[in-house]
């Protein structure tokens, strides 16, 4: 049962309004949002969840993906930043 929590809402700290599990559950895609085991692990098992809807692939590659902390994603947006900058300047 895939969608037994998808009516379920929480506040989104990325959007900064109401959302429903289902989107989370399909932010990425076929992947689940990076930050889905930090915003629902409260509400139920999540991992436990995660791990019996996704086949194994899927699982490896989303706990592959690190989501960045945010010191990590401002000095990058800085760089990107400072190289359009760079470009307008030429």
């Amino acid at each position: 049962m895939v969608d037994k929590y998808d009516q379920l809402e929480i506040r989104c700290s990325r959007l900064g309004g109401e959302v429903n599990f289902s989107y989370c559950r399909k932010e990425g895609g076929e992947l689940p949002c990076p930050r889905i085991v930090s915003c629902w692990y409260s509400f139920f098992p999540i991992e436990q969840y995660l791990r019996e809807s996704m086949d194994e692939k899927s699982w490896n590659t989303f706990v592959g993906q690190m989501s960045k902390d945010k010191i990590t994603t401002l000095i990058e947006l800085i760089e990107t930043a400072k190289k359009r900058s760079q470009i307008k300047d030429e």
